[in-house]
């Protein structure tokens, strides 16, 4: 567990954007793991098992959190003021984001727009520096499908850096 709980961790808070709730869903994930684990072939590697795990439970748990600001959106058109204040208590992405340099937290805010897809693969690939066949196996999908979804989801990134952050391009082509 204390191997992999760094890579857990990380891989729940890029796609949460939230430490609580990323480490509710670690939390979560290593306790289906060990119930899971007569399941698990000894043969391959442990982390993108883990990661598929936790990629799984942090999507269910995106879903719920999309039905509660759902709920949030119906309560502002009842009631404006009410609505005001139960946002006041959500935090969102960029204040839940730790400090870091600019250009790292708006790259993390352009990948944030993407398809939950295309941010879970560039999560793997990128932010925890899996291999195409360790990205395979945390997606269940064949290496050459982490390949070509990696390379359509970086064109779309492109594109949404160039529209919506000039200034990271800028940055980035010095």
């Amino acid at each position: 567990m204390r191997e992999h709980q760094q890579a857990v961790f990380r891989l729940a808070y890029l796609l949460l954007g939230d430490a609580d709730e990323a480490e509710d869903v670690a939390q979560e994930t290593f306790i289906r793991a060990y119930r899971a684990l007569e399941r698990f072939d000894a043969s391959r590697p442990l982390r993108p098992w883990l990661l598929r795990i936790a990629s799984n439970l942090a999507s269910n748990q995106r879903r719920s959190i999309g039905r509660y600001f759902g709920a949030l959106q119906r309560l502002v058109l009842l009631d404006p003021e009410a609505g005001a204040r139960a946002r006041g208590e959500q935090p969102d992405a960029e204040s839940a984001s730790r400090p870091s340099p600019e250009e790292a937290h708006s790259l993390w805010q352009a990948v944030r727009r993407l398809s939950q897809p295309d941010q879970e693969i560039i999560y793997l690939r990128y932010f925890l520096d899996l291999s195409e066949a360790e990205a395979a196996t945390a997606l269940e999908v064949p290496p050459g499908t982490v390949k070509s979804r990696t390379h359509r989801a970086l064109g779309r990134l492109r594109a949404v850096v160039e529209r919506e952050f000039p200034t990271l391009r800028e940055s980035l082509e010095e």
